[in-house]
């Protein structure tokens, strides 16, 4: 009778052993998961800021151009 209890015992030992093993790979693949997330994360943070920059510069140049425009249209305005 006891022999029955200790291999009732031992099988649930067994299962929670297997269980742990099994959630402790699933926690593995989605720190690795997250790992790859957080490096796209920086990548698309890095590629805003440049297109930020870029944004920036082009507007600087497009009123640089309006002003030029201003210019030559108030001289032919003068003549």
């Amino acid at each position: 009778m006891s022999l029955e209890v200790f291999e009732k015992l031992e099988s649930k030992v067994q299962q929670a052993i297997d269980t742990i093993t099994l959630l402790q790979m699933e926690i593995e693949e989605l720190k690795e998961k997250n790992n790859a997330l957080s490096q796209e994360i920086q990548t698309a943070q890095h590629g805003r800021e440049e297109l930020e920059r870029e944004n920036h510069h082009l507007r600087e140049q497009q009123t640089g151009w309006q002003d030029r425009l201003h210019a030559l249209l108030g001289r032919m305005e003068e003549v």
